[in-house]
């Protein structure tokens, strides 16, 4: 004979019974909100220290968005900037994977999120903020620099063969070319203008500041990026789920995986952020000079 367990009946629900030894991750009335971490300069630097890229976080973005209960996804933005295409990219697929899974996404700014760092986080239903934190930034830059009158002192000659008239526009080993910088400037307002439309996109009407201030490339700190519309609020990830979703929410953190190979490499994963020491196999002079690249790109922002 079969015993049924039911409320009718005057006894627990076995269901209710079995809920309680369920870990909490997997009991639909608590609440869970994945985490993800995206920290670094953004695209490919070196070999040995990739940035942040969409072939580097893709998975970790699908594993957050495929979380078991989830009612969210939070995302932790720190990043100064970089390449464009793949501030773009990581953009465009965290849009994607919010549609497809029907779930909000709340960015959370550390120091800064500034130019392609802010386009990643206008990937945000909501941007929040901390009162020091850096945002803005809606702008295109490039540099390089100029060797031709140092190789000259030192007895170098420069020999260059193209095929195509402007194959070695911006060469820094040439004297610069005032053609070759209205050509350069050209493709940047192109991108600047994509980067605009992206942000009134995403921002709409929550945008507050006139366009001749929010996109001329400068960034504000925390409170007047909130005043301005490139922020919803101040507030810090712990604090703003709790109060969203309740005390007991669960927020795992939602890391990319590591192998055994990437640690003997020496290799961070990807959008792991900071810098580190440059020693033993790592202080090579391509390394060196990425260090000094990244650096400078932080330092912009007083960081």
């Amino acid at each position: 004979m079969t015993e049924h367990f039911s409320d009718r009946d005057g006894l627990p629900n076995l269901w209710s019974r079995v809920r309680e030894y369920l870990p909490a991750r997997l009991r639909r009335d608590v609440p869970v909100v994945p985490v993800v971490r995206l920290s670094g300069t953004i695209g490919a630097i070196t070999p040995l220290r990739p940035g942040l890229t969409l072939a580097g976080i893709a998975k970790t973005l699908e594993r957050a968005f495929a979380t078991r209960n989830a009612k969210a996804v939070a995302l932790m933005v720190n990043s100064p900037g970089g390449a464009p295409v793949q501030s773009r990219q990581i953009y465009l697929r965290i849009r994607q994977l919010a549609s497809e899974k029907k779930l909000p996404v709340l960015v959370f700014v550390e120091d800064v999120a500034a130019s392609g760092g802010y386009m990643i986080a206008c990937a945000g239903d909501e941007i929040f903020c901390d009162p020091s934190s850096i945002l803005g930034s809606i702008g295109v830059v490039g540099g390089s620099f100029g060797f031709q009158e140092l190789i000259r002192k030192i007895g170098v000659e420069r020999r260059l063969y193209t095929a195509g008239e402007h194959k070695a526009m911006l060469d820094p080993f040439l004297p610069e070319d005032p053609d070759d910088v209205v050509r350069l400037k050209a493709i940047q307002r192109d991108i600047h203008a994509l980067f605009i439309s992206l942000v009134k996109e995403s921002r709409g009407g929550k945008l507050k500041g006139a366009e001749d201030v929010l996109f001329t490339g400068e960034y504000w700190a925390g409170e007047k990026s909130v005043a301005l519309g490139l922020a919803d609020g101040i507030g810090d990830l712990r604090s703003t789920l709790r109060a969203r979703f309740g005390d007991k929410v669960l927020t795992p953190l939602i890391a990319p995986a590591s192998g055994m190979l990437s640690g003997l490499l020496g290799r961070r994963a990807p959008g792991a952020g900071a810098l580190g020491g440059l020693d033993g196999i790592r202080a090579l002079p391509d390394e060196v000079i990425s260090a000094l690249e990244t650096r400078a790109i932080w330092a912009k922002f007083g960081l």
